[in-house]
């Protein structure tokens, strides 16, 4: 049997973690989620993990600086999705310069 892929969710909005927990997980994924960089880091110290959903206004650090700490430690081969409300063009393509 074939293990589902294992997505770590990282936003601070508790509601959407959530909603997009149930949606996952209903459609096959296997779910984890974190609300900040030092949870983040400590769910891909312990789990494997195959795809990052990640939230680019988060408290503290945000995801951009999350995302650039990935790549600086050798996760080039994980992949980012990035989430956002911003709007602004210069933000996109910071993301997909650090590769998310």
């Amino acid at each position: 049997m074939d293990t589902p892929d294992h997505l770590l969710l990282v936003d601070d909005d508790r509601q959407l973690l959530e909603l997009l927990r149930e949606y996952l997980q209903a459609a096959g994924f296997r779910i984890s989620s974190a609300e900040n960089g030092a949870q983040m880091r400590a769910v891909l110290a312990s789990n494997r993990v195959d795809l990052i959903v990640l939230d680019l206004m988060l408290p503290g650090e945000d995801g951009l600086a999350l995302c650039r700490d990935l790549r600086s430690r050798g996760a080039a081969h994980l992949p980012v999705l990035m989430l956002t409300a911003r709007s602004d063009e210069a933000d996109r393509v910071l993301g997909l310069e650090m590769g998310a």
